[in-house]
């Protein structure tokens, strides 16, 4: 891609609007702009998988493959096909190239993660999702924004300057995204291709004070003048970065190809934190496989495309060296129904896994396979054990360095962590097993109630019980309770029969079992 090609299209979205008096040249030939490897340098790539992805059908819980074959009779992988992780975990057979990060020990899967009272409309359950709000909160802000704004505050006044002169978040698309919207303007500069940055002519608006507009006029000012700054240290650092590893052809992987200007501008040394990326497609109703052929399909070829274009990318971050620096996760709005349509495909459903990648990142798979049986109930989803909030905030905490107190305060909730972010220069290991709370629930099947035993840690306790579509039906307990034995009455008489599903956390121990009412 030539310079002058970088330059002549693109769109910049949502920016802010003061300058703090500084000139966009001072700002682009500020010496720290060269300047890398500080401590405020990890980088989080966010991975958006739009539709609704079918995690049954991408993390495949092989220990529950006699429940799967009653239930996704069209959709089930060949066993002998799954790309294991563990002995009762695996991957579809089209993601090789995370399949290989995972035994590298580069990657983790963090099972069934979502959150109570799932909403199943896309629009209303990726607003949830980027904002970090309870399912019955509308919150304008997204859990990004908020982080960014406690770390510089004020802003987009007197941004960007000499020692912040990049934009702190970049969108890979033609709108900026939710995730990274502040309470006064979004973070992000969406930057829509390899050449989507254009500098703006800052003669287009009519002279200053010279109509009752003069304050709309001197807004569009300031917004170009910050929107050539931004333009200028992106292409500066297009210019100087470089991708070492052989991606697809242009417009083959589109995935792919955001990753790869990712990597470009990581290595041409631009100080953004956070890049959003996406890939659609994964609201597949009908036709997820094709007939005969579950291996293959829609669905195949849209978990291929992730699979090889998370790891192409990190190759290239490790050749560029850059491979320390820079941790990525996947999510999606919701996951999918535990039966099969009868279109070859999956509805809406609710929990789901989500993969986190990086060589700072434990190879573990936090969680349970999910308990599949043959009497599914109808629309049932996977019920959640990890709240998607505990997630942000290990990553907050454990890889972008912001305080526990800081982070209980932006994401509104409780949260458990989870260790998947490890000391890159130090070997380690992480026994997943520790974290998961062993529960036991009896009688199950049951009529008027059941008990609940489980082994407290001392530590803040909450116990809900959730329907098979994932609504919140009860809480029972929330509160710390002492170190030790505990047995809970679940009352089930209100109820009515089906299934339903018990959610324990106590500290960062979790667990999730399904309980029958007869």
């Amino acid at each position: 891609m030539k310079r002058r090609q970088f330059l002549q299209t693109g769109s910049i979205m949502s920016l802010p609007v003061f300058l703090g008096g500084l000139e966009v040249s001072a700002i682009a030939q500020s010496s720290l702009f060269n300047f890398i490897n500080n401590d405020d340098d990890r980088v989080l790539v966010l991975v958006q998988l739009n539709g609704g992805n079918d995690g049954l059908n991408m993390v495949i819980p092989i220990d529950q493959y006699s429940g799967l074959s009653a239930v996704r009779p069209t959709l089930m992988i060949q066993e002998n096909k799954v790309l294991k992780l563990t002995d009762k975990t695996g991957l579809h057979p089209s993601m090789t190239g995370l399949h290989q990060l995972y035994q590298e020990g580069k990657m983790a899967v963090v099972q069934s993660v979502g959150y109570p009272n799932q909403n199943r409309s896309h629009f209303r359950s990726t607003d949830i999702w980027t904002s970090a709000s309870d399912s019955n909160k509308y919150v304008r802000t997204g859990w990004a924004g908020r982080y960014l704004d406690q770390k510089y505050p004020g802003f987009p006044e007197a941004y960007p300057n000499a020692d912040h002169p990049d934009p702190f978040a970049i969108t890979l698309g033609n709108t900026v995204n939710e995730t990274c919207q502040g309470p006064a303007t979004n973070f992000s500069f969406a930057l829509a291709s390899e050449a989507g940055v254009s500098l703006v002519e800052e003669t287009i608006a009519a002279p200053e004070d010279t109509s009752c507009y003069s304050t709309e006029i001197s807004y569009i000012r300031n917004t170009i003048k910050q929107s050539n700054a931004y333009a200028t240290t992106v292409k500066n650092a297009f210019d100087k970065g470089n991708n070492i590893a052989t991606y697809p052809a242009t417009n083959v992987n589109r995935l792919a190809d955001q990753l790869k200007i990712v990597a470009n501008l990581i290595s041409g040394g631009l100080k953004t934190r956070i890049y959003v990326v996406n890939l659609g497609g994964f609201d597949t109703h009908a036709n997820q496989v094709q007939i005969g052929e579950s291996e293959i399909g829609t669905h195949a070829g849209l978990l291929k495309n992730v699979s090889d274009a998370v790891s192409i990318f990190m190759a290239d971050c490790k050749a560029l060296g850059i491979h320390e620096r820079v941790v990525g996760m996947t999510f999606s709005e919701f996951g999918r129904q535990i039966k099969a349509n009868n279109s070859f495909g999956t509805d809406h459903g609710t929990a789901a896994p989500l993969m986190v990648f990086g060589d700072c990142v434990n190879q573990a798979v936090f969680g349970k396979n999910p308990e599949i049986s043959a009497n599914v109930a109808a629309q049932e989803g996977v019920p959640m054990q990890h709240d998607f909030r505990s997630v942000y905030a290990s990553i907050l905490i454990d890889w972008m360095g912001a305080s526990e107190s800081n982070v209980r305060n932006l994401l509104f909730n409780d949260f458990q962590k989870i260790p998947f972010i490890k000391n890159c220069s130090i070997p380690s290991s992480v026994d997943e097993q520790d974290l998961i709370l062993e529960t036991k629930i009896y009688p199950n099947p049951c009529t008027e109630y059941a008990t609940l035993h489980f082994e407290s840690q001392g530590a803040h306790t909450n116990v809900m019980v959730l329907n098979a579509l994932g609504a919140q039906m009860d809480i029972l307990v929330q509160k710390t309770l002492s170190q030790g034995s505990h047995e809970i009455n679940i009352p089930m008489s209100q109820y009515t029969p089906g299934t339903y599903f018990v959610r324990v956390t106590s500290g960062d121990k979790i667990s999730t079992a399904k309980l029958v009412k007869m």
